[in-house]
């Protein structure tokens, strides 16, 4: 495990020098003379190919320009905690309590409850504006002001994670299906069924009801779960969107990856009263023969070993790590993705890669999407 904290090292020296900005794979397609641009379908594409294969130079030209991001510091902040919780050094403890304050600051005003989104525009089937509060990033931020009250016993950092769920109640679009069952809106904007950010909420407002003993966030998770179970295709996948809004039946790693994290938390938390062990391990069954290649490396679908994106390796590491806690064995494969994963996707300057595609690798180092996520993968795994 040496050469993982030396990995640590080299990327936390990065991310200190890149004073904790970057890039963001979604940042270009947000800027609005790239929106402007992509009215015409045609320029859209040729403004697509330089993206592709010269994305810095690209966001130069365009005036895109490198930003903090909410839950790049979220992440970040949860991996400061796992390293400070394992070497007791006190610049991780000060690290933490940097990136803690940042977002304390540069929470999303105006909504029910402190909440965070994306520093830029984003569209999906409807445009995003930037610094709209969605549900991931709120829950990320959310998760690592409670990690952050672990370690330190700080009741403030409690009751900002507490105080995100009201965010998640009392701001988002709840589709309450029936008695049982609801869904929480990806933002305040739209009614998107998404399981994986559904689940991610779950897990945070659980979390919370871990500390609070506040019914009513419990009682909210467990119906957003049993929404999510009962959509759990027959082969233990889920698709991307549910029903009613299910479009394409889009299935990938790291998605895959945020629902089996969010279900381990619930187990941890519901004990005994969690009743969605079925739907755990055919999950599980399904993510690890089905969305891995040779056992080690994160296959993007299914059916598609390429693009080998950073976002799965991190997962992936995350994942298996949390599975120790049930079965020891899964520390080693956990151990061998890191270790593939730094051999093939890192740079010796302290930074890994985006993607690697079959015929060529992109080599940008974005912060949210590479950078945080191995930082808290890396840290999370030192500390198992």
């Amino acid at each position: 495990m040496e050469d993982i904290k030396e990995v640590i090292t080299l990327l936390d020296n990065w991310i200190i020098k890149n004073r904790w900005m970057g890039y963001d794979p979604y940042d270009l397609k947000g800027n609005e003379i790239y929106l402007f641009l992509s009215k015409n379908k045609i320029i859209e594409k040729a403004v697509n190919i330089p993206a592709r294969f010269t994305p810095v130079i690209i966001r130069k030209v365009l005036g895109v320009k490198k930003e903090v991001n909410a839950k790049a510091m979220g992440l970040l902040a949860r991996g400061y905690t796992q390293l400070y919780s394992k070497y007791k050094d006190e610049q991780y403890l000060k690290k933490t309590e940097f990136c803690l304050k940042w977002l304390e600051k540069n929470y999303c005003k105006d909504f029910k409850g402190f909440c965070w989104g994306y520093p830029f525009n984003w569209k999906t089937k409807i445009f995003i504006p930037k610094n709209t509060p969605n549900i991931v990033v709120t829950s990320t931020v959310g998760n690592a002001f409670i990690d952050a009250y672990e370690l330190t016993s700080k009741k403030h950092y409690l009751k900002i994670a507490e105080n995100s769920c009201n965010f998640l109640l009392k701001n988002l679009n709840i589709d309450y299906i029936n008695e049982r069952k609801i869904c929480f809106s990806y933002t305040p904007l739209d009614r998107f069924h998404v399981h994986n950010a559904n689940l991610m909420a779950a897990a945070l407002l659980l979390r919370v009801y871990s500390y609070t003993e506040n019914t009513l966030l419990k009682n909210y998770a467990v119906k957003a779960i049993n929404y999510s179970a009962s959509e759990q295709n027959q082969d233990g996948s889920w698709d991307y969107f549910g029903p009613p809004d299910k479009l394409t039946g889009h299935i990938d790693n790291y998605h895959t990856g945020f629902v089996l994290e969010s279900l381990l938390t619930a187990k941890k938390i519901l004990k005994k009263d969690f009743n969605f062990n079925e739907n755990l391990n055919k999950g599980l069954e399904f993510y690890r023969k089905k969305l891995f290649f040779k056992n080690i490396i994160p296959k993007f679908t299914p059916t598609e070993i390429f693009p080998i994106d950073i976002h799965s390796c991190a997962q992936a590491i995350i994942t298996f790590s949390e599975l120790t806690k049930i079965k020891s064995e899964y520390e080693k494969e956990a151990k061998k993705i890191a270790q593939w994963t730094i051999k093939h996707m890192f740079n010796e300057n302290g930074y890994f890669y985006y993607r690697i595609y079959k015929n060529f690798i992109d080599k940008t180092p974005y912060i949210r999407w590479g950078q945080a996520w191995m930082l808290r993968a890396l840290s999370y795994l030192l500390n198992k």
